[in-house]
């Protein structure tokens, strides 16, 4: 787990979603709460920003819910189920609320009516391997409040 929270990781992950002529301006380490209204979609994700759009990729690729007897995991991936980029601009709704411990939960709904549920850690794990993470996390915060549909 620990090597989820290396913001060299982030950028790279993060990276190879960026749609051409955009720039990474920020990421952070997050969790998804709900994909598309399933209640259990809980996968670690790096969440970043660029000017246009919002990037939510998987930390890492998933092969077995046990590694002991080697259960595969069988659910769609957070690409597979709603995609990695997302337009600003196709954001329907942005609804922010404090969740536990400092963390920040959005519900977003796209103009296509995907969803998703993200929390927002307030630190970015243990050990300063993303020493930047409160300020990404403020400017994702901002840009999404700055939104129109937000609320």
């Amino acid at each position: 787990m620990a090597g989820v929270f290396d913001e060299g990781k982030m950028r790279e992950v993060l990276n190879q979603c960026v749609p051409e002529g955009e720039t990474l301006t920020a990421g952070i380490h997050g969790i998804t709460l709900q994909i598309n209204k399933k209640k259990t979609s809980y996968f670690d994700v790096y969440i970043g920003l660029t000017a246009h759009c919002l990037l939510v990729a998987e930390c890492e690729e998933r092969e077995y819910l046990n590694n002991f007897y080697h259960i595969p995991d069988l659910r769609k991936t957070v690409a597979e189920d709603v995609g990695t980029v997302f337009p600003l601009a196709d954001i329907q709704s942005c609804v922010i609320k404090k969740g536990m411990m400092g963390a920040v939960n959005c519900a977003i709904t796209l103009k296509d009516g995907s969803f998703l549920k993200l929390q927002m850690p307030k630190r970015g794990g243990l050990g300063g391997g993303m020493p930047r993470h409160a300020e990404y996390r403020e400017k994702i915060l901002a840009r999404l409040e700055s939104l129109p549909c937000a609320h």
